[in-house]
């Protein structure tokens, strides 16, 4: 057993798939996690762009064995489709209800100790801890919102739909649920009953048809949730912490990546990590190599998604992303390669 121990605020995705991979290697693991599982989260709930280099280092095939393989793509405006599409390479598809206690069951079972239920003082930065907390709450207008129907018939694969201010996407996922998450300016004037929330929201935005398919559709109550405070800023690392998925930074949904990133962060500092489980490199070290690795793989991506962004929330740039759809003037290979 490695003398040095790694602990890790938070067991989402990052921390979890982290954990999950220094325990195949043997190092002792503590995972805090404020929640519990399983549990619904706002996400899209499918991952592209993820390398079977990564899923295998991280030891996540058998958990990813029955997700669903997305490859078409219907692009909406209001209610008008606007385009289909075919994805490079097929977007993984299982909710986070699933994948969240499939990777806490792992861990536990590989004998790492995860204690549910825990807050823990961000401030305090001791040696060997890794930040996989979730995103870092911001002042925001945008709120994200999220729930599973079932008997939802969909136009393709995966269909995202483009509404004032608003985007949303449809995603199957297992059981026949379909996750219909979204994005949205913070509105006024909602009635109080979380149930109803979401499809106000729709059709303040212009998404009156899909909330029409929603009202017909049979819904889970427990999967509604919503998540505000969303921040798409681009953040560089603190010198002296070390952050992975969502605490170190967030891209807009829209990409379809921010699993992928997630997991991503897992593999790119477990080299570091178990260094320095070794004693090899002290931890100021371990951090600054880390960081590093992390900013040169995102940097891209996320540069390309604050560009892009705001052509999906406003009326007049998404009326030319529609036009340049139309004219089949839209370089999609080259934007999805881009994001990925």
């Amino acid at each position: 057993m490695n003398a040095r121990p790694i602990g890790i605020v938070g067991g989402g995705l990052a921390g979890l798939s982290l954990g999950l991979a220094l325990r195949h290697a043997g190092v002792d693991v503590r995972i805090l996690e404020a929640g519990d599982y399983p549990r619904h989260r706002v996400c899209g709930e499918f991952i592209t762009g993820l390398a079977p280099s990564t899923i295998d280092r991280l030891h996540l095939r058998p958990l990813l064995a029955d997700a669903h393989r997305h490859r078409g793509v219907a692009w909406f405006q209001g209610a008008r489709l606007l385009r289909r599409e075919t994805l490079p390479a097929a977007a993984l598809a299982l909710s986070r209800h699933a994948l969240d206690a499939r990777l806490a069951a792992a861990f536990t079972e590989l004998g790492g100790e995860l204690l549910t239920g825990q807050r823990v003082d961000l401030r305090e930065r001791p040696a060997g801890r890794v930040f996989a907390c979730g995103r870092q709450r911001a002042r925001s207008s945008w709120v994200g919102l999220k729930v599973h129907a079932r008997g939802l018939a969909l136009a393709a694969n995966l269909e995202l739909h483009l509404g004032r201010e608003a985007y949303v996407g449809l995603c199957p996922v297992e059981d026949g649920w379909v996750n219909v998450c979204g994005l949205f300016r913070v509105q006024t004037g909602l009635p109080a009953d979380r149930t109803a929330v979401l499809p106000q929201y729709l059709r303040r935005c212009g998404l009156g048809a899909l909330a029409d398919r929603l009202a017909a559709a049979e819904i889970d109550p427990a999967s509604h949730c919503a998540v505000a405070g969303l921040s798409f800023a681009r953040t560089l690392p603190a010198p002296d912490r070390l952050a992975l998925g969502d605490a170190l930074t967030m891209i807009p949904p829209f990409t379809g990546n921010g699993m992928a990133i997630a997991l991503q962060s897992a593999e790119l500092s477990l080299d570091p990590l178990l260094a320095w489980t070794r004693g090899e490199r002290d931890w100021p070290a371990t951090v600054t190599v880390a960081n590093a690795r992390l900013q040169r793989a995102f940097r891209r991506r996320l540069r390309s998604a604050a560009v892009l962004h705001p052509f999906l929330l406003s009326p007049f740039p998404q009326r030319l992303l529609a036009t340049a759809s139309r004219c089949g003037v839209l370089p999609t290979r080259p934007l999805y390669a881009a994001l990925h």
